[in-house]
């Protein structure tokens, strides 16, 4: 058993189970010869945040999603969230944060919505759960007071996917363009990680992007115009955003120019000074057959 120090000004502990003292620090051993981790714990009066041990041993959620997920859980409520802002924090870069934000979504410690403000502007409202799918105490202790009896837990379904916006069809869907666009679409990621599209969302852009390239843009014009003055906040449809630009913002079809027509010269028939045969010439002569050769034209073998 360990002894504690008198000398040394004694700390707050955790409860174990209601065994341990608030007042008394504990230190939890393993069993003999089992090379454990053994826990030094001190009970936290200020500064601390409760952490429930389905988060912190989730079997499901990468060791950066547990992580990111204590520490929004630490943050004040009105904390900024975004991936930018996250990556500002953390080492680990946008793409594996995105990653992680959609894996805690997934799982339900997140919940993130898109709401128009009253300027106008669209932000993504985030919600942090500390046990998700689980009501508050007041409605817990609500139900357990009910002599009915409990019905057995259903497992909660996701809601189905919205339909996505319509978009643009070409007039003449080449493979050609189609392959281009397809193209444009999946190289939207390398600039902003949050344009990451699934197949089904190509399939769905595609047409969109074609009829775009389809009034003479180059892709270059095209990225442009998908990619400019997106909102810093997460993405939560990309794929959405991306429908509506291609509706809202494509371009009129450029003006059709009929080539311009040659006047064609044609001259009057003459007959050929020589063998009278009709041919057209500005001026009377000869036909062709009948010209003399000029000097030099065959010369002598």
């Amino acid at each position: 058993m360990d002894t504690q120090n008198t000398s040394v000004r004694s700390h707050a502990t955790s409860r174990n189970d209601g065994e341990i003292h608030p007042s008394r620090r504990t230190r939890a051993t393993p069993r003999s010869g089992s090379g454990g981790v053994i826990h030094d714990n001190a009970r936290h009066t200020t500064r601390f945040t409760v952490i429930g041990n389905h988060l912190a041993q989730h079997a499901e959620l990468s060791l950066l999603a547990i992580g990111l997920a204590v520490h929004i859980q630490s943050l004040p409520a009105g904390s900024l969230v975004d991936i930018r802002t996250l990556a500002a924090r953390f080492p680990e870069g946008k793409t594996r944060i995105a990653a992680a934000l959609r894996e805690l979504e997934t799982h339900g410690y997140l919940r993130r919505s898109c709401e128009r403000t009253s300027n106008g502007r669209v932000i993504t409202r985030t919600v942090s759960c500390n046990q998700p799918g689980r009501s508050g105490a007041t409605g817990r202790r609500e139900s357990e007071s009910q002599p009915t009896p409990r019905r057995p837990a259903r497992r909660e379904e996701k809601p189905p996917r919205r339909a996505l916006p319509a978009v643009p069809q070409p007039a003449y869907p080449a493979p050609d363009l189609l392959r281009s666009a397809i193209e444009v679409l999946v190289g939207l990621r390398r600039g902003d990680p949050r344009l990451l599209l699934s197949g089904t969302d190509v399939e769905h852009l595609a047409p969109g992007v074609a009829a775009w390239l389809e009034r003479e843009l180059p892709p270059s014009a095209v990225h442009h115009a998908l990619t400019v003055d997106l909102p810093a906040e997460p993405l939560h449809r990309p794929a959405a955003l991306l429908a509506h630009r291609l509706a809202a913002q494509i371009p009129p079809m450029p003006r059709f120019s009929a080539p311009v027509a040659r006047d064609v010269v044609r001259h009057p028939l003459r007959n050929c000074d020589a063998c009278d045969r009709a041919f057209r010439a500005a001026e009377p002569g000869r036909c062709h057959d009948c010209r003399p050769e000029p000097p030099g034209a065959h010369p002598s073998g």
